[in-house]
């Protein structure tokens, strides 16, 4: 069997923040960028791997979620508990001094972990947790 990873999904509640992060800070490169308003489908990832990418959707756009499940989802996003990525960099301390200077929310500076990685997090503008782990 042969499967790999092409998307995953992350919500936004501010498309051009979010393509701003992931474009500016990140270094991703937007591949695509669909509907309108907040109604919009983009799909970024780095440049150097076109197979592999994050796809950045609005919350809850699905007609069969509940207005209650809306609201749980808004809650969880507020609170930076719904949507989370683990990245990866051969150089942590430089990625992380480029992030932090663009004014990300850092949630951890560089750390060596007890169960055997180095690592960061930030939040993205929509709350999400992204990790990024140094490549040994």
């Amino acid at each position: 069997m042969d499967i790999s990873i092409h998307l995953s999904t992350l919500p936004h509640d501010d498309p051009d923040a979010s393509v701003a992060f992931y474009r500016d800070v990140l270094g991703f490169e937007v591949r695509s960028d669909v509907g309108q308003g907040k109604m919009r489908w983009i799909t970024v990832g780095p440049a150097d791997r076109p197979g592999t990418g994050i796809l950045l959707a609005p919350p809850a756009a699905d007609p069969g979620i509940t207005d209650a499940e809306r609201r749980t989802i808004a809650e969880m996003m507020a609170k930076g508990t719904y949507g989370w990525i683990l990245l990866a960099t051969k150089n942590l301390d430089s990625t992380f001094e480029k992030i932090q200077a663009a004014d990300a929310e850092v949630v951890q500076e560089p750390t060596e972990q007890p169960y055997g990685v180095r690592d960061c997090a930030f939040r993205d503008p929509a709350g999400n947790l992204i990790r990024i782990q140094e490549l040994r």
